[in-house]
């Protein structure tokens, strides 16, 4: 975690990406992300829902944990889903206590600013980093009105950057900002201390994380402007699963050197 601290300081960006499961949590580690974030993106990418929503508790335990079993150097966040966190703060300790002690992460994410801060105190209370979230988020996707940028105007910008403040006072090791103009990204990241590491927040971030299945080309559909696209697995895992079936089809799969 305060490694984290460290990179800021010397001016070296951060590198984290997203792993739902053993094989991308193996790839993600021997390609050198200082982090991997398992994240509850999971729900749209590797569950197939339209939000992050649905996501429960118990498939951030089970992702979590297939992570953690591919992960040898990189340092592991996993996210607390939906309604698993600010209810009380109680049952906010306990569910990141578990994604701790059950699964292998090392830091709980969370999203939320100022109105999250007595949950990030308490569970920093019992020696879990926590990773915030602030601007674009997801799990309030209903009450955001869509995945819209967030701080576009000067007194939401201010809010994004009290927000930011509130997350470093209670105790955060970092702070995700997703979804915020590139200048106003740039203020709050020369205003803390901390690390921010953006997602659609543009160059001025202390850190980049980016979803493992847009980086990747993994599923079909548009790609969104804040992604660089670095391969396109979809078409090759496609055309290389037709392939498979026209050899079997036409005899050519197994061949002889196939055979016991």
């Amino acid at each position: 975690m305060h490694h984290f601290a460290a990179l800021k300081a010397d001016g070296t960006r951060i590198s984290v990406v997203t792993a739902y499961d053993y094989p991308t949590a193996l790839a993600a580690d021997a390609a050198g992300a200082d982090a991997i974030l398992v994240g509850d993106s999971l729900g749209m990418v590797a569950l197939g829902y339209d939000s992050t929503v649905p996501v429960t508790l118990e498939a951030m335990l089970h992702h979590t944990a297939a992570v953690r079993r591919g992960t040898r150097r990189a340092f592991l966040i996993a996210d607390l889903p939906f309604l698993s966190y600010g209810i009380c703060s109680k049952a906010s300790a306990t569910n990141a206590g578990r994604l701790v002690k059950e699964a292998g992460a090392e830091a709980v994410k969370l999203e939320g600013g100022k109105a999250m801060a007595p949950t990030v105190e308490k569970i920093v209370s019992l020696g879990i980093p926590v990773l915030a979230h602030i601007g674009l988020l997801p799990q309030s996707v209903n009450q955001q009105g869509g995945y819209r940028v967030q701080g576009r105007d000067a007194s939401s910008a201010e809010v994004l950057l009290q927000d930011a403040l509130a997350m470093q006072s209670a105790g955060a090791f970092a702070v995700v900002l997703e979804g915020i103009p590139a200048d106003v990204a740039a203020k709050i990241t020369s205003s803390l201390e901390i690390p921010t590491i953006g997602i659609g927040a543009g160059r001025h971030c202390d850190g980049q994380v980016l979803v493992l299945s847009d980086l990747l080309g993994m599923l079909p559909g548009r790609v969104p402007r804040f992604v660089r696209q670095y391969a396109n697995l979809n078409d090759q895992m496609t055309q290389a699963l037709k392939q498979f079936s026209t050899d079997v089809r036409e005899g050519r799969f197994p061949s002889e050197e196939n055979e016991y």
